[in-house]
């Protein structure tokens, strides 16, 4: 059930990536009795809409829809594009299967953040550095990253222009911890 404030939120998990580094389809990977997509997606079931960025049939989740990426492989850029455009006027709550710590208050947070002429909200990390790929965007960023994708930029942390992002400090940096490798898995080392 949609509750505010996420009434005009799309929730996005991308989820389109080879796992190289990883060895395995790090999506369908259990940790803690949970696979790493169910932990992603779990802290966005609130958003009035959902969206699993990923090539189709690759993966199912209840009350989520496959989108598949417009630029396969190149990047969580390109990922957060095809959410942009998959995803009706408002909010994109984006994140990676990759970052499984994630809570609904941590989205709660970055939502409650939201203010006018801001057109993304990032989390700052434990040494203050924003973290773009566990954040908010505004729909109205479609064109802009489409640019920036077309001229060949690929770095999430441009998708928003200078000035109108806004960073929230002070989150338990443990939520943001990303997996990568068998051995990022929290209490796995």
């Amino acid at each position: 059930m949609t509750r505010e404030p996420w009434a005009d939120v799309t929730g996005v998990v991308t989820a389109g990536g080879r796992s190289s580094r990883f060895g395995s389809d790090k999506a369908l990977v259990t940790w803690q009795g949970r696979t790493l997509l169910d932990r992603a997606c779990t802290p966005l079931d609130h958003a009035a809409t959902r969206l699993i960025i990923a090539p189709e049939g690759r993966y199912q989740m209840p009350g989520w829809r496959v989108t598949p990426d417009t630029r396969p492989g190149e990047g969580p850029l390109a990922a957060l594009e095809a959410a942009l455009h998959a995803a009706p006027d408002g909010w994109v709550a984006f994140t990676g299967v990759d970052l499984p710590c994630l809570t609904c208050d941590y989205w709660e947070t970055l939502l409650a953040a939201r203010a006018p002429g801001v057109l993304g909200v990032q989390a700052l990390d434990g040494l203050r550095r924003p973290q773009p790929l566990a954040a908010l965007y505004h729909t109205s960023l479609r064109a802009h990253v489409t640019d920036l994708l077309d001229m060949g930029e690929r770095r999430l942390r441009f998708a928003v222009p200078a000035g109108q992002v806004r960073h929230v400090p002070g989150l338990d940096p443990a939520l943001l911890r990303n997996v990568n490798t068998p051995a990022d898995l929290p209490g796995t080392r």
